[in-house]
């Protein structure tokens, strides 16, 4: 019953979509008369970029649009120094004083926890910049001189509160970690930066998902209660090492993907969320080597290596329920998300359940029948030591 809602789990976020479109903004009106040939609809936090290209000395005029509110602030920038990420960008950053002056600060963001120090950027403006804001919405008024004479740059954008009377963090989940791309200044084409970062952080949670969350714990049920009835004998052994087989290359390599994105965020590390990430996939690589070393039934070290097997076992069960949830407030999809994953573990415990309660049944009856036949034979330890 759990597969197929896991590969439905699996379908649906493979579904996603979206980049950032050009379209003609012409009819889009500005202050002071201003207009521009081209916008993308930016795919995250509601902003919109307006641009003119100028081939004859490689510059382009833009204006960036973004709702934050009086006490909020926006910012807009380039990054020419990496993809998908804020570190290494030249942003202009919109803010308002409480008399409700608009400033721009422009900085150099070094890190992902920069000092926002006036000035320094990387890239060459022409002219001053300006910013305004007007019912609730800032707009970004630059030209600039594209480096390289290259029309395609990696952009970046973002939105946070204002705390103290100064620019104050932006949140570090959801939409503000996806604010990236790389676009096109001539054509208004985009590769959808922040849309391929997105799509590895879904892919990797759906795996994860998947291969901890449903195949692992489906594999223990099998192991634990179809063992019992004798007609399923040797056959509940081989779908128990095809669930824990495939839930874990699923897990190793959502887990691999799961490094390099850790690896490509520099400066932001989920560290509860990674940690426990590192200690399942230590666990089950542990039991995969287990079944090198494991002993005959008729082997007196057969009990302790059962209880090796089962405690480790269970443990990644349930450490893998708990980061899957940490994952999934990391990502912070819809809320369907996390009721879907909940769904799925009460349907695996409910069925659970129902199995404990019919196996034991099977267990005690089978035993008063050992015990009529062979008084001092053994008591039905079989069924919790033959895995």
């Amino acid at each position: 019953m759990a597969r197929p809602a896991a590969w439905l789990l699996l379908g649906a976020v493979l579904l996603f979509a979206a980049s950032a479109t050009a379209q003609d903004c012409t009819s889009n009106s500005f202050s002071n008369g201003r207009s521009f040939r081209l916008c993308s609809a930016l795919p995250v936090l509601g902003a919109s970029l307006y641009y003119t290209y100028h081939p004859e000395n490689s510059t382009v005029d833009v204006a960036f649009r973004a709702s934050s509110g009086s006490s909020g602030w926006v910012g807009w920038g380039i990054n020419t120094e990496r993809p998908n990420s804020m570190a290494g960008s030249s942003v202009l950053i919109a803010s308002q004083d409480g008399t409700g002056s608009v400033s721009l600060l422009q900085t150099y963001l070094e890190s992902t926890a920069p000092n926002l120090t006036p000035g320094g950027l990387k890239i060459t403006l022409s002219g001053t910049p300006t910013a305004e804001y007007s019912g609730g919405v800032y707009t970004i008024f630059a030209t600039i001189v594209l480096p390289n004479n290259n029309t395609q740059q990696n952009t970046v954008w973002q939105a946070g509160p204002i705390s103290g009377g100064s620019i104050g963090a932006h949140i570090q989940s959801g939409q503000n970690l996806q604010s990236t791309l790389r676009l096109d200044f001539l054509s208004g084409s985009s590769t959808g930066a922040s849309n391929s970062r997105l799509h590895r952080r879904n892919i990797h949670g759906v795996l994860n998902g998947v291969a901890w969350g449903v195949l692992i714990p489906l594999g223990a049920m099998i192991a634990r209660y179809l063992r019992v009835f004798e007609s399923a004998d040797p056959a509940w052994f081989y779908l128990h090492i095809a669930c824990q087989c495939s839930g874990y290359i699923l897990g190793v390599a959502g887990w691999g993907l799961g490094l390099k994105l850790g690896s490509e965020s520099v400066g932001t590390t989920y560290q509860p969320h990674r940690n426990i990430g590192i200690a399942i996939f230590c666990l089950a690589t542990l039991q995969v080597f287990a079944l090198l070393l494991r002993p005959d039934k008729k082997n007196k070290y057969r009990l302790y290596w059962n209880i090796y097997h089962h405690s480790v076992g269970y443990s990644v069960i349930l450490l893998a329920a708990i980061n899957i949830f940490k994952g999934l407030d990391i990502l912070k999809p819809a809320t369907g998300w996390k009721t879907s994953y909940i769904v799925i573990l009460a349907t695996l415990g409910g069925i659970a359940l129902c199995l404990e309660a019919i196996t034991w049944v099977i267990v005690l009856r089978r035993r008063r029948r050992d015990a009529d036949k062979a008084p001092h034979g053994t008591n039905g330890a079989g069924w919790q030591n033959g895995a």
